[in-house]
């Protein structure tokens, strides 16, 4: 981890909470911030860990939140990308670090003290709306997750992984099809959907003339309508 100091304007609107701020709004938080580089691989924070009562958003890059069983299993709970906020304990909670924090590639961390970002809520309450508003997409998310894991197939949940992440980060045309604007590697989506790896693997296969799966978690879909499809006849 490499500590760069105090954030810029720039990046603090990069952060969506604070996209329709007032500069002189922002200009206030900056004594308060702190950027911190990581590289990939690094681990941002400890499930467990004791954090700083601080606003922590990603800037530049992606993290993975990770939850690990007492068996020793990985879970991804949720990919984060640059603009979204995370470790909510830090600012509502206990401040003890729910879950892993790993960086899929180079990462900046920014930080926010927690005082001053409530003092620029009490001027502009749309930001606390806002976070609520994140938070409460995370649960939804979570509950899809724990109601798919217990009453769902394997198929129907890689379905609406790739559809939940088309939805959050979008896609752009290739010659094939629609490609997430995400890469999701297997051990990514099999941890994701608590599958194995090889069967991550086959579910793929199942779905060859509807999606393509490329080296790197590249994955273009040729059909949206039959994917869904697939969905509806495997529940």
């Amino acid at each position: 981890m490499l500590v760069k100091g105090y954030s810029s304007i720039a990046q603090l609107k990069q952060i969506s909470i604070f996209q329709d701020l007032a500069i002189t709004q922002l200009e206030t938080l900056i004594p308060y911030s702190c950027i911190r580089e990581y590289q990939q691989d690094e681990i941002v924070m400890q499930e467990g860990d004791r954090i700083p009562q601080q606003l922590h958003a990603l800037i530049m890059g992606r993290l993975e939140i990770k939850k690990i069983a007492a068996n020793g299993k990985e879970t991804v709970v949720r990919l984060i990308p640059a603009g979204e906020i995370f470790a909510a304990p830090a600012i509502f909670g206990n401040s003890i670090s729910p879950a892993m924090v790993k960086c899929q590639v180079d990462s900046q961390v920014l930080t926010i003290d927690r005082e001053a970002l409530l003092k620029a809520i009490s001027h502009s309450p749309e930001i606390s709306l806002r976070i609520l508003e994140v938070f409460n997409q995370r649960l939804q998310q979570l509950h899809n997750t724990v109601h798919g894991l217990i009453s769902e197939r394997a198929m129907v949940r890689l379905v609406r992984l790739i559809q939940y992440y088309r939805d959050r980060d979008g896609t752009y045309l290739v010659k094939e099809g629609d490609c997430l604007n995400i890469k999701l590697p297997y051990y990514q989506i099999a941890r994701s959907i608590g599958i194995s790896y090889e069967e991550c693997v086959r579910l793929f296969q199942k779905l060859k003339g509807i999606v393509i799966y490329r080296r790197g978690g590249k994955i273009i879909v040729e059909d949206w309508e039959k994917l869904e499809l697939v969905s509806q006849v495997t529940q």
